[in-house]
């Protein structure tokens, strides 16, 4: 039966939330095998002077993990 392993990871980009989300796969990607999905936790806005400096999403990301038997 497969296991999977949630952890959480937060994303900024000063362009958009959609950016920040990619963000967090991209870099996710680089280190985690086996990465099946994204659930979008918070999202949040950082303002400086009234204008969006930064768009911050707190993801869960989940992905599987390996069998230690060796086959």
């Amino acid at each position: 039966m497969p296991v999977a392993k949630i952890i959480e990871l937060i994303g900024t980009s000063n362009q958009s939330f959609e950016d920040a989300v990619q963000q967090v796969i991209k870099r996710a990607t680089k280190t985690l095998r086996h990465v099946s999905g994204l659930h979008i936790v918070s999202q949040k806005i950082n303002l400086s002077e009234g204008k969006i400096v930064e768009y911050r999403v707190n993801v869960k990301v989940a992905f599987g993990i390996d069998d230690l038997k060796k086959k």
